[in-house]
């Protein structure tokens, strides 16, 4: 990620006061400033680090924000995001052209706000089979941790199909009563 430029090299001479003062905002998260140069400055070690050491707090479950070193915007979605871009450039990739396609129909679209808590509720789930898996071993009584972890999941999929459906349900309603209310008004 260097560019090349002197700038691009020299190490940022934080100021310790404000350093002091997001440490302090932040409790135990680990604040990464990202500088114009595309470059991320992690402040608990004082040096620059790689998307591939932050991919490696992800997988460690360390708390961290990502900062930009100007402004102090929240980048960290932004960062994550781009993590996965490389994730699915460099290796086989987690999602399909057809389910990315997908996803961005969500986008402007009335179930959108649903659709990130769905898909979200569903990560989790997988995370902590994965977890159970991992932590019973594979060998031991791995079919009913696959039976249990399933009949969760299914239950959990049961529960967000009723919510979903709800959430039609409601929204049907209101545009019914919108259709009503706009017929009774122009019989006037």
């Amino acid at each position: 990620m260097n560019t090349g430029s002197a700038s691009a090299d020299a190490q940022p001479d934080p100021d310790p006061q404000t350093a002091a003062d997001e440490a302090a905002s932040e409790g135990p998260q680990r604040v990464i400033k990202k500088y114009p140069n595309r470059r991320l400055y992690d402040t608990q070690t004082s040096s620059y680090i790689t998307l591939v050491e932050v991919k490696q707090l992800v997988m460690a479950q360390q708390p961290f924000v990502v900062r930009d070193a100007k402004s102090g915007v929240d980048l960290t979605r932004s960062i994550l995001l781009q993590i996965i871009l490389e994730e699915e450039a460099g290796g086989t990739p987690l999602f399909s052209t057809q389910m990315l396609g997908q996803i961005i129909r969500f986008y402007g679209h009335a179930m959108q706000g649903w659709m990130g808590g769905y898909l979200e509720k569903h990560i989790q789930t997988l995370h902590e089979m994965q977890t159970r898996m991992t932590a019973v071993g594979m060998a031991q009584n791995m079919a009913k941790s696959v039976e249990d972890s399933t009949q969760r999941y299914l239950q959990m999929q049961e529960q967000m199909q009723r919510q979903f459906q709800e959430q039609m349900q409601k929204q049907s309603e209101q545009m019914l009563g919108l259709f009503a209310a706009m017929r009774r008004n122009s019989g006037r």
